[in-house]
């Protein structure tokens, strides 16, 4: 066994547990020990033995497995698969592909996770368990808040503020210095000119609010 690099467990073996797994494999700087899911489907993922479900926590970490990840692209799935990650005394570090690049005085947050050719620009905060996927841009000094989301090809121009559990669709793009409240979501290829409520749901060019009369 290679005991000379930490040992990861990942949480998920859907689509985000692959993109995770393969973020690990490409950094190398983490011996994956496996994947665990609430409702295993597969044997393995890219390789990688999935070991059932939360009822593995104990082995792995009786066998030295101190750290772990979430890897759940749904925003409030991924808050409680950490909360009980958390419970069972296992550490979330933040995950950084080493094809994204980070700006100087950029942070990231506990459980927080930026894929490839991901851009975070300087002094731009990741919040907890945030997530930056695929090839998505977070210009300088925008402030992503706990949970949140920024799907593949997405751009916040400088000074953006996405709330906590809100969700920007893949190739959305974003004025600078908007503010996207917390749990909203703004749909893929949108172009958000103007501040978003929480909760509500934003699509189209220009944005617009889908569901204006629910909105506070």
């Amino acid at each position: 066994m290679d005991t000379a690099r930490p040992g990861i467990l990942v949480m998920g073996a859907g689509g985000h547990g692959k993109a995770v797994l393969d973020l690990l494999m490409a950094g190398g700087a983490w011996r994956i020990a496996g994947v665990v899911d609430d409702a295993p489907r597969l044997a393995e993922v890219l390789g990688v033995p999935v070991l059932g479900n939360d009822a593995a926590f104990a082995g792995l970490r009786a066998a030295g497995v101190a750290a772990a990840h979430p890897a759940i692209g749904h925003n409030a799935q991924r808050i409680a698969a950490a909360a009980r990650l958390l419970a069972a005394g296992f550490a979330l570090p933040a995950l950084v592909h080493p094809a994204a690049i980070l700006g100087r005085g950029a942070t990231l947050g506990e459980g927080a996770a930026v894929l490839a050719r991901a851009v975070i620009g300087p002094e731009a905060r990741i919040g907890r368990l945030a997530l930056v996927n695929t090839g998505a841009i977070v210009e300088h000094d925008c402030d992503l808040g706990e949970g949140a989301h920024v799907a593949p090809g997405a751009v916040l121009a400088g000074g953006v503020r996405i709330g906590a559990g809100a969700m920007v669709g893949a190739g959305a793009v974003i004025r600078p210095g908007v503010v996207v409240g917390a749990g909203a979501i703004i749909g893929a290829g949108a172009a958000v000119l103007a501040d978003v409520p929480p909760g509500a749901t934003f699509a189209g060019v220009p944005a617009q609010n889908l569901h204006p009369e629910t909105s506070p």
